[in-house]
């Protein structure tokens, strides 16, 4: 709300870049509607003497370009303003809580990364059946392949062809992505999003990219699930200092353990919670309790094994795809008890056992 030109100027500048779809009055609205049902309402310098006497809400903000007038907190408090702004020092702090009014965001999806302690532990697969689950369950949930070397998680789900982006076209992403549009821009499989590698187009995805797209999957809220590869590149700690939670996939074998225990030192690096998903067969003499104490972390729990499914995703059956199966089962205990942990303040999320 303002008749200052300048100023709706930048205003309309800064919701276009928040992704945002301004309405825009010079004073209150004839129906008052309008003020109480907006997620969030901008008043100009100019246009606070005519809010005087509006109701009182939640998300109202003075904005101004003035840096130096007066008054500016008395009339703040005369409309019940939460925020005194001015630009443009703090137009990119104004974009962000633009475009969180405009997404409704609640609280941050529970995001989960899931890494192989060596090649062909499983960490893909593990990754899969945890989404598959946490979608089945109702809950909004978002695969990222975060592997560019993997072969590409959307073949697991058996949707290498099902239209949608990937990641080479998101490769020049800066700033802010919208989580909306994100979330429609991606293949939906099996009830959920998943952003994947292209089949022809080697890309290198830069740190500000994986930073915009990991920021707005978390934004939608529910379930995030990154599949990471085990070198942690600057692109990489991006995804880790997003997570909620790390898991470690560890076959039961001395060099597995070797290599996996370097692999979670560098990530650890970034990470604060990794824990061990074990593996079996185990070398004689070797339980996953065994692998967790020689890796020096957690026991989330043990990677059941699943007779027949390579069979299944022939048939196209995702990991995790039988609710009654043991991997489903394993992955429904996870998610039970990460979001009791969350719940409780984040104290014993996972423990998966």
């Amino acid at each position: 709300m303002t008749e200052d030109v300048d100023l709706l100027d930048d205003l309309l500048r800064l919701c276009a870049a928040a992704g945002a779809e301004p309405e825009v009055h010079h004073t209150l609205p004839d129906r008052r509607g309008g003020w109480e049902r907006a997620p969030m309402v901008l008043v100009g310098d100019d246009a606070a003497p005519r809010c005087r006497g509006a109701a009182r809400r939640r998300g109202v903000m003075l904005v101004g370009r003035d840096q130096d007038a007066p008054d500016v907190w008395r009339r703040a408090v005369e409309i019940g303003a939460e925020y005194v702004l001015r630009l443009p020092d703090s137009e990119t702090w104004l974009v962000d809580q633009i475009a969180n009014a405009a997404e409704g965001v609640g609280r941050p999806a529970l995001t989960v990364g899931v890494i192989g302690g060596r090649g062909g532990a499983g960490a893909s697969t593990l990754a899969c059946a945890l989404a598959v689950t946490a979608a089945r369950t109702g809950h909004r949930t978002m695969l990222i392949d975060g592997d560019p070397l993997g072969g590409g998680i959307d073949v697991l789900l058996g949707g290498e062809r099902a239209e949608g982006m990937r990641w080479p076209d998101f490769a020049h992403s800066k700033g802010r992505v919208g989580g909306g549009a994100l979330e429609e821009s991606l293949p939906a499989l099996h009830g959920l999003r998943v952003l994947s590698w292209g089949r022809d187009d080697w890309v290198v995805i830069p740190p500000p990219a994986m930073q915009a797209v990991l920021a707005a999957a978390r934004r939608l809220g529910g379930v995030v699930v990154v599949d990471l590869p085990r070198r942690v590149d600057e692109a990489v700690a991006e995804a880790l200092a997003q997570l909620d939670l790390g898991l470690v996939v560890v076959p039961g074998e001395l060099r597995a353990v070797a290599a996996a225990k370097r692999v979670a030192s560098m990530a650890g690096m970034v990470l604060d919670d990794i824990r061990v998903v074990a593996r079996g067969p185990y070398a004689s003499g070797l339980d996953e309790q065994w692998v967790a104490q020689a890796m020096g972390l957690p026991l989330a729990g043990e990677l059941p094994v699943e007779p027949g499914m390579p069979a299944e995703q022939d048939m196209g059956e995702p990991p995790g795809g039988s609710a009654r199966g043991p991997l489903a089962r394993f992955c429904s205990a996870f998610w039970d008890q990460a979001f009791a942990g969350e719940g409780a303040g984040g104290a014993a999320i996972g423990g998966a056992s």
